[in-house]
């Protein structure tokens, strides 16, 4: 359907007015239809992300405790420098969020000696932060899909099913909800 006014203007000239259908190419962003084959993974992600969000919360609230008491400590360090950047504590705390996040845009830079050892020390804490939320979730998502396989058959007592499967692979019993 969408190459099929080229040929009619092709083979009438006149019919250049038929090129709006080519609009029937927008067709193709129904393409996209074609990830809902993927919808049992989409919740399987989800089911795993509502089973750890309160403890995805608790680390979250770590790190704003750690990003507080980090921008303290530099404010501590480099306020009393001349010239500083650190010249208030949400400044600092702005700082330890960019640094640890590996942002790092630059416009808040430690001077010292020691502040920048404690800079270098909040970049290494920030690429560890970044993995533990991703392994949470992770070992979730296992948890929930071998929760998922082990559906055992009421007759032959097996399991490794499929998530969706309504019968048994091995003996063909009707496996229950």
């Amino acid at each position: 359907m969408a190459t099929l006014p080229l040929y009619i203007g092709l083979l009438f000239p006149g019919a250049r007015y038929l090129l709006i259908i080519r609009a029937f190419r927008l067709i193709r962003i129904f393409r996209v239809f074609k990830l809902f084959n993927f919808l049992n993974e989409g919740e399987l992600l989800l089911a795993s992300l509502r089973e750890s969000s309160k403890k995805i919360a608790v680390f979250f609230l770590f790190v704003v405790i750690l990003v507080t008491s980090i921008g303290t400590v530099m404010y501590m360090i480099e306020g009393t420098q001349p010239n500083s950047e650190f010249n208030n504590i949400p400044n600092s705390i702005y700082w330890a969020i960019v640094t640890m996040t590996t942002v790092g845009y630059g416009d808040i830079t430690p001077v010292t000696g020691f502040g920048k050892f404690l800079s270098a020390i909040v970049m290494l804490i920030g690429y560890t932060i970044i993995a533990v939320p991703t392994g949470i979730v992770s070992v979730t998502m296992m948890k929930e899909y071998k929760r998922r396989m082990e559906k055992e058959c009421p007759n032959c007592h097996r399991s490794g099913h499929e998530d969706n499967a309504r019968f048994c692979k091995y003996c063909g019993h009707q496996l229950e909800e």
